[in-house]
């Protein structure tokens, strides 16, 4: 079976990890995606986050695809950003800026002031990941976040958790990060990761279009 991994579409607010609804833009990636999901993959089911972005990200795929999503699972919320929560990036850089240099070094799985590391996050969205392996679907969309996109990924390959922001220079807002599992062999593989096809003839829908 595969999991599709989706970041969620753009959100509203440029804060840290604030619960927030989608951005317009958000609501056309999650429709770019849906429509090319209709043409390429029989999903099974639709679940998220319990995060709003990611909650209406899966509420867009879900009509374009007739699926009703599942209750959002919080297990697969974005890595919790602590005393960062609601901060700008100029904030974040004025108050925790040796703490962030440090966290890309990649010599430390650094969990945030009053927050989460790499390891923890993937120690509670993995065992989701084996509950969708072992239910007897063949395609689960399962809409998430960028930090908890790479650490599931950094795990399934056997990387050390600091070495997680080294996949990917930067997630696009509704790529996909695709999983196989393999019933005989109780083990997934990462089979794609941060595809965006569906966004490129769009480049205000990127992440390089975004002004901080």
């Amino acid at each position: 079976m595969k999991i599709y991994l989706i970041r969620h579409g753009r959100q509203c607010s440029p804060l840290c990890n604030v619960d927030v609804a989608l951005a317009p833009e958000g609501v056309q990636q999650a429709k770019l995606l849906g429509e090319r999901l209709k043409r390429s993959v029989r999903a099974d089911a639709v679940i998220s986050s319990s995060l709003l972005r990611a909650v209406q990200t899966a509420e867009i795929l879900g009509q374009e695809l007739g699926i009703r999503p599942r209750a959002g699972d919080a297990r697969l919320n974005e890595i919790d950003f602590g005393e960062l929560t609601g901060l700008s990036d100029s904030e974040i850089q004025a108050r925790y800026g040796d703490f962030m240099e440090r966290r890309r070094n990649f010599e430390e799985d650094l969990p945030f002031p009053g927050g989460e590391n790499g390891r923890q996050v993937f120690d509670r969205a993995y065992p989701c990941l084996c509950g969708l392996a072992e239910s007897g679907a063949e395609n689960v969309l399962a809409v998430t976040h960028g930090g908890t996109i790479r650490a599931l990924a950094a795990g399934i390959l056997g990387l050390e958790q600091k070495r997680r922001l080294a996949i990917a220079r930067t997630l696009e807002n509704c790529s996909l990060t695709v999983l196989e599992y393999s019933p005989e062999k109780s083990r997934f593989t990462l089979e794609t990761i941060n595809d965006y096809a569906h966004l490129e003839a769009y480049p205000e829908l990127l992440r390089s279009a975004i002004i901080r």
